[in-house]
């Protein structure tokens, strides 16, 4: 470590548990929002909270440095395997808008293909479209943390260039009329987002205490992203809801996205305080984050009825507080009787064959996947 400033990388940062907790009830909200048809330019775009997912995993895995393959493979999947196939295999069962859904769309679903496949994203589970680029990124992390600082710097910047460009690609601008698949939202799109996180964990110890001072005003940087997702959600921006965006839409769409989660992610990451949202209630959501991420958007789809309240009628706080309180219950569920018992399983499956797998069961939640 250089520069005069030390961390120790194996702290835990419990703000960043509180973050994805906030993080995961922003896109509960964004969700809630369209299917109510609420006129609202910042809810609108709280799917950027997609980004600070990608960009709080890119920097929990990064900052490590690099790590044994089969150990992190292993770890990767215990972390997201069971809660996930859990969810995609109830959804597919109990949901009655499910029961239209082809063989191969269900097989797509369990093996998180679904962006690759025409009409992958089915009722329930449109969500986890983001869990497939998180799997990819996954794949690529190891050979990134593989190579030495400056590879690490001509890599990010060569994946930045080539995720702007990717929307310009005529196959990929006209991949919905040609191949009935949106590659607008393949992995590669998406690479700036993960570049904060991966930027972070390059700059975690070197960043002086007169910065860290500045950083620590986490309201200014509240306001300040918030103020950007409100212009996103302009319609002279880009077009909102599920209108296909020009090259040029999506491309300041991702721009617009990576200065939000930078603006969000950045402080915490390299300012660590006790904050609110280090305390014990923020945590405790921050654990049950990936199972409200993956479970909200099938009880958003249970809650219309159970409230007897058409979709695109509005309500707005009443769908949203009766989406949140289920969700939050569903996720406690989730977590206790399928996240965690599944990720111990596996660990200990893997672990008979390499013993490093092991990772204690408290810390499971401190990376999450999407």
């Amino acid at each position: 470590m250089t520069g005069g400033y030390k961390v120790n990388r194996s702290t835990y940062l419990g703000e960043l548990e509180g973050l994805r907790a906030v993080a995961a009830l922003g896109i509960v909200v964004t969700h809630v929002a369209f299917q109510t048809a609420t006129d609202s330019a910042l809810f609108a775009r709280f799917d950027y909270f997609v980004a600070v997912f990608f960009a709080l995993s890119a920097f929990l895995l990064a900052r490590g440095g690099h790590r044994k393959l089969y150990p992190y493979i292993i770890k990767r999947t215990a972390r997201i395997a069971p809660a996930y196939l859990a969810c995609v295999g109830i959804v597919l069962v109990a949901l009655p808008e499910a029961g239209s859904v082809s063989l191969g769309q269900a097989a797509a679903n369990l093996a998180m293909l679904q962006i690759y496949v025409p009409d992958g994203l089915i009722a329930g589970l449109t969500q986890l479209w983001s869990l497939c680029v998180e799997v990819a990124f996954y794949l690529v992390l190891p050979l990134y943390l593989a190579l030495g600082r400056k590879g690490r710097l001509v890599a990010l910047v060569a994946g930045i260039i080539v995720g702007f460009a990717w929307p310009w690609l005529p196959f990929v601008r006209d991949s919905i009329e040609i191949f009935n698949v949106n590659l607008q939202i393949w992995p590669m799109s998406y690479a700036s987002w993960f570049a904060v996180g991966l930027v972070c964990a390059e700059l975690e110890g070197r960043v002086s205490p007169l910065v860290q001072r500045v950083l620590r005003a986490r309201w200014v940087y509240w306001i300040a992203a918030l103020t950007v997702a409100w212009l996103a959600g302009q319609e002279y921006v880009g077009p909102l809801g599920l209108e296909h965006p020009s090259p040029l839409e999506f491309n300041i769409r991702i721009l617009l996205g990576a200065v939000f989660c930078a603006l969000i992610v950045v402080p915490y990451a390299l300012a660590p305080s006790q904050g609110v949202l280090g305390g014990e209630v923020m945590r405790t959501l921050g654990t049950w984050s990936y199972s409200i991420f993956l479970w909200h958007v099938a009880v958003l789809t249970v809650v219309f009825p159970l409230l007897g309240i058409p979709m695109f009628s509005g309500y707005f706080f009443a769908v949203l507080a009766a989406t949140v309180v289920l969700s939050i219950a569903v996720s406690y569920i989730s977590y206790e009787l399928v996240e965690r018992p599944g990720a111990r399983w596996i660990q200990r499956v893997g672990g008979a064959r390499h013993t490093s797998a092991a990772q204690p069961a408290t810390t499971i939640a401190t990376e999450f996947p999407a």
